[in-house]
């Protein structure tokens, strides 16, 4: 088999196309391939050569294998296929065109407050199917959600699952990322659904402010503040971040199992009450205060008792105190005064409170990922001016900002401009001339040029492999990603070879030499007449490609033999001396009254010296001493 570095434009498992390489992790190479069979694209994982004699490896990829096949919904990338080749294994899955939520924070930085729900509420109706089947992820991370143009959030990477609970793959041993463990994988303890939630607060906390709660130097220093350290609200990362929001990531992050959602579906009822503007329930709230608090609930209840909770971080609300009652007439005296002083004084308040309105500064709105009518509309409500700069981008669905300046928060004055860079679509490119190069060199250059392939086998007179045709045609521009057709010859069109067995070899030649065919002739024995065609190769009937060569057995005519001459011979003599040279014999006794020719051959029939095939009867004109001159047949 190829290396896995030269896989590209292979047809990989006698089935799958390879297009490109996509990507490569600690344990297996990620290739966008075309199925043969069903005509989609596909993506396959190739688990590294060097683990392919690892046990432990191998039983992690086919885990994932085994356990993702089982899970079918939207929000969950669906696998194809799987097996060996060469002895290399093999994930194929479904190939989603996106990016991982890693990319995109890398390159935009957090989420807009919404959006960062609606993600995680994706990655909680995967978990929930997965659960509901018995299987726990137990490695949710950005790195393996993957978001497509369209906003739909796809799980993947089962490679560490397992069905329902259970320790961790080697006794004490930690698996996954460790910013994003549970304390109970940091312990190398058994872990159950609400390890997934507790990776999926952290997955939501790090889309909200761009950075995960707990980071070191080592795993193991990242495992121990997992353990033992209390987390940051991400309001105080990110200060417009609601406070409700706050609370069901804290809740999310309990360090006890037991003080987490039980369910993905109770944090996705959670995060969909405060999508609408709702408030958490007060289980939710309790149990972010223990959180940070740094302790169980039992141990926060008697902290909580006198005051009516309020928002993790925030100072608590205390029940108000019923005030005592006072006499009204001092305020009916003074009420003409104030009045008087309101009255004189409003206008000079208000002009005063327009003029520092006006000049107050405001916060640079958070565009990226709008669309440009919506990015505009937003920054005009700001009474800031939006200059927008279209830029062709490969990974930004065109019409949608990816790009800002000055970036989200920042406070400036009104009316100063801020720069979007708003997505043209996919750069264009001009198609390359890969007519007469074999199929490999074509893909290789159509990649190397930003375009896919589609490789279709044709009948041609050209050698086979080689491209006879393309489309788009040659130096025609257009976009990136662009998908051009290959016809590569697989050798001429096969045609139907002639039976000419039994016809002169004067006849069959042209026969065969008008549809296409060469002609050779070998002359063989035969009891058929000397030219016929006795056999051919190939057979009349079968298909062979225009220009082969037939062979053709022409007869040389039957075998004869001379005839021995036995005249003057005794009849006995004679007959085996016949017999003798492949002929058989027939007396026929004729009277003499010669006493010398009794017993002799008097004559043969056909005489000697006459060529005849072997086998012929040759007859025998024998005398017999009678004294008289009649001549008698026996």
């Amino acid at each position: 088999m190829a290396t896995q570095d030269t896989l590209t434009g292979t047809l990989f498992a006698s089935r799958y196309r390879v297009t490109r390489k996509l990507g490569g992790g600690g344990m297996a190479d990620v290739y966008l391939a075309e199925d043969q069979e069903l005509g989609r694209r596909v993506a396959i994982k190739v688990l590294h050569e060097r683990y392919a004699h690892d046990d432990q490896f191998v039983e992690r990829f086919r885990r994932e294998a085994t356990h993702a096949a089982g899970l079918s919904h939207p929000n969950i990338v669906s696998i194809y296929d799987r097996g060996t080749t060469d002895g290399s294994y093999f994930i194929v899955m479904e190939y989603v065109e996106g990016r991982t939520l890693k990319e995109l924070i890398r390159s935009r930085g957090p989420c807009p407050i919404l959006v960062a729900i609606a993600y995680t509420r994706q990655i909680l109706a995967a978990l929930r199917y997965a659960h509901r089947n018995g299987v726990i992820h137990r490695d949710i991370k950005p790195h393996n959600v993957i978001v497509d143009p369209e906003g739909v959030v796809k799980v993947m990477d089962f490679g560490i699952a397992r069905a329902g609970p259970s320790q961790m793959t080697e006794e004490g041993a930690i698996i996954g990322t460790a910013q994003y463990l549970s304390p109970e994988q940091a312990r190398g303890a058994p872990v159950d659904q609400t390890s997934d939630l507790y990776s999926t607060g952290i997955v939501l906390f790090e889309l909200l402010t761009g950075a995960v709660p707990f980071s070191g130097e080592t795993p193991v220093e990242i495992a121990m503040k997992h353990l033992s350290e209390v987390p940051e609200a991400p309001s105080e990362l990110r200060p417009e971040v609601p406070p409700d929001v706050d609370m069901v990531v804290l809740r999310a992050l309990a360090k006890e199992p037991s003080e987490r959602y039980q369910s993905a579906a109770a944090m996705d009822a959670d995060l969909e009450t405060v999508a609408h503007g709702g408030h958490v329930p007060v289980e939710t709230a309790d149990a972010a205060t223990v959180v940070l608090a740094g302790g169980r609930m039992a141990d926060a209840t008697a902290a909580t008792q006198v005051t009516r909770r309020g928002p993790p971080g925030y100072p608590p609300q205390y029940e108000p105190i019923s005030p005592r009652r006072r006499p009204k007439w001092p305020w009916l005296l003074g009420l003409g005064v104030v009045l008087a002083f309101v009255a004189g004084g409003w206008f000079l308040y208000e002009t005063i409170q327009r003029q520092l309105e006006e000049a107050k500064p405001v916060a640079v709105p958070y565009v990226v990922g709008l669309q440009q009518a919506q990015a505009v509309n937003l920054i005009t409500e700001k009474e800031l001016v939006p200059r927008v700069r279209r830029v062709s981008n490969s990974d930004v669905e065109e019409g949608f900002v990816f790009g800002q300046s000055p970036t989200e928060g920042t406070r400036v004055d009104k009316n100063t401009v801020v720069a979007i860079n708003v997505s043209s679509g996919k750069p264009k490119v001009t198609v390359p001339s890969v007519v007469g190069q074999s199929s490999t060199d074509a893909v290789a250059e159509l990649t190397r040029a930003g375009l896919d392939t589609q490789i279709v086998e044709v009948n041609s007179d050209r050698d086979e492999g080689t491209v006879t045709a393309q489309v788009p045609a040659a130096g025609l521009v257009v976009l990136e990603g662009t998908q051009v057709r290959i016809n590569v010859s697989k050798g001429p069109k096969p045609v139907n070879v002639p039976n000419v067995i039994g016809l002169p070899y004067d006849q069959a030649a042209p026969e065969l030499k008008r549809v296409g065919f060469d002609v050779a002739r070998v002359d063989v024995d035969s009891e058929l007449a000397k030219g016929i065609v006795v056999d051919q190769d190939p057979n009349g009937g079968s298909e062979s490609s225009k220009g082969a060569t037939v062979t053709l057995s022409v007869s040389r005519g039957p075998v004869t033999s001379s005839i021995p001459d036995v005249t003057n011979q005794d009849v006995t003599i004679a007959q085996a001396a016949l017999e003798a040279a492949g002929f058989r014999t027939r007396v026929v006794l004729e009277n003499t009254d010669d006493p010398g020719f009794d017993g002799i051959v008097i004559s043969q029939d056909p005489i000697g010296g006459t060529q005849a095939k072997a086998g012929s009867i040759v007859t025998l004109f024998v005398g017999r001493f009678t004294g008289t001159d009649t001549t008698t047949t026996p």
